[in-house]
């Protein structure tokens, strides 16, 4: 309405409106919720038993308010983050981890003739991380989370990058105590969570992550350890195609970001 009701209107609405039809009930009404001076009319027209009705109503809100429960509390801004970035089911992988590279250095320590074991396994070691990040077995509330607007690759980046965030720091350690590339340690670990993410939608994050550590301990660690040499994929000449293939295959990823809108990205 463009127009105010006129009192006689709005005394009619207030009565249950007898003598006025269905188009100008939602007329009064759609004006009523815009017009505070309406408003104030039509508490004046309502009638006195209708006024003793909505006090009986305010005095048992009141009462409900006063002896129920106290309101929960706000939530805590760290809260938010952890919700977005972090899932507690990833606490015992990643414990798992970084007793794995505490393993590696011990045996880089105890046989010194084989190539560095933290170097070999870096490239996978976040992969089990990543893969719980992202799976419906491992995350209780992965229904709540799947139904949401922001879950997709963005809340898998964010775990992934939750994941990272206490793999890579353990893993420069590692690899600064044992004297090897830092580049060398980083690069591949990051292309090979690059290549994961990449897969993950088409075939799953899990079966994806198995992929390719699979992949790495067949091809590259298995016959490193019993050559006792590393491959050429772990020499220093390796280092700008390891950077090139984390952009890449990170930017694929990005491009397939529809993909992981489909349940199926997460076995």
């Amino acid at each position: 309405m463009t127009t105010h009701p006129t009192p006689e209107v709005i005394a009619a609405y207030a009565d249950g409106g007898p003598g006025l039809d269905d188009a100008a009930v939602w007329s009064v009404e759609a004006h009523l919720e815009t017009c505070p001076r309406c408003r104030d009319e039509l508490s004046r027209s309502a009638s006195a038993g209708t006024r003793s009705l909505l006090d009986l109503v305010a005095a048992g809100i009141d009462r409900g308010i006063a002896e129920g429960p106290a309101p929960a509390p706000a939530p805590r801004p760290w809260s938010a983050v952890r919700r977005r970035w972090f899932a507690w089911a990833l606490v015992p992988w990643l414990t798992m981890t970084v007793a794995l590279v505490g393993c590696a250095y011990i045996l880089d320590q105890l046989a010194p003739e084989l190539p560095s074991l933290v170097l070999l396994l870096a490239p996978v070691l976040p992969l089990p991380g990543v893969a719980v990040a992202w799976s419906r077995r491992a995350d209780p509330a992965w229904e709540l989370v799947a139904s949401t607007p922001a879950a997709g690759l963005t809340m898998l980046l964010r775990r992934t990058a939750a994941v990272l965030a206490v793999v890579i720091p353990v893993l420069a350690l590692a690899g600064a105590v044992t004297q090897s590339s830092t580049a060398l340690v980083l690069l591949p670990s990051l292309a090979c969570t690059a290549a994961t993410i990449a897969l993950g939608g088409r075939i799953g994050v899990q079966l994806a992550a198995m992929s390719v550590g699979t992949a790495w301990l067949i091809l590259v660690v298995v016959p490193s350890v019993l050559t006792q040499n590393l491959p050429v994929l772990l020499h220093a000449g390796s280092i700008p195609a390891w950077a090139l293939a984390t952009v890449g295959l990170l930017a694929f990823a990005l491009t397939r970001a529809g993909d992981y809108r489909r349940l199926a990205s997460r076995n």
